[in-house]
């Protein structure tokens, strides 16, 4: 595992109120700024899934986290991914570094990306799950 890089961007379930993973983010990790990435969101049932694509007009958008023990965190959102080491193929999820722009320039950060078909899937067209969940709900 690569543990040069320390910054996580988070788009998701993790930065939901009551999160018990984005609760264990918050103390092993230090929020940086808002980010956003080239590509679509979809909305995979209780969780969202991000498609990474630089020709894409739309954008996933997020949080970037610095984290302060990068193997500790990586290990245990692998295992909340569903890629750890018990967790046997095909995955729903892959982690890839990949750019995340910022106000202040581009950004290397670890993300989770969906890594199965999405045809099934609404996309959420805002690209902002936490957004979509509220207005899903009112």
């Amino acid at each position: 595992m690569e543990t040069e890089n320390a910054y996580l961007f988070v788009y998701g379930t993790l930065l939901l109120p009551g999160n018990e993973f984005g609760q264990y983010l918050n103390q092993h990790c230090q929020l940086i700024s808002s980010g956003r990435l080239k590509g679509r969101l979809y909305d995979i049932g209780r969780y969202p899934g991000a498609i990474a694509d630089e020709n894409s007009r739309t954008y996933v958008y997020g949080t970037i986290f610095l984290m302060n023990d990068i193997t500790g965190v990586l290990t245990v959102l692998d295992d909340y991914e569903g890629i750890g080491p018990a967790d046997l193929p095909p995955h729903e999820y892959k982690r890839v570094l990949h750019e995340v722009e910022t106000c202040n320039g581009m950004v290397t950060c670890w993300v989770y990306l969906y890594a199965l078909p999405v045809n099934q899937y609404p996309q959420i067209a805002n690209g902002n799950y936490v957004e979509y969940l509220s207005n899903k709900s009112a």
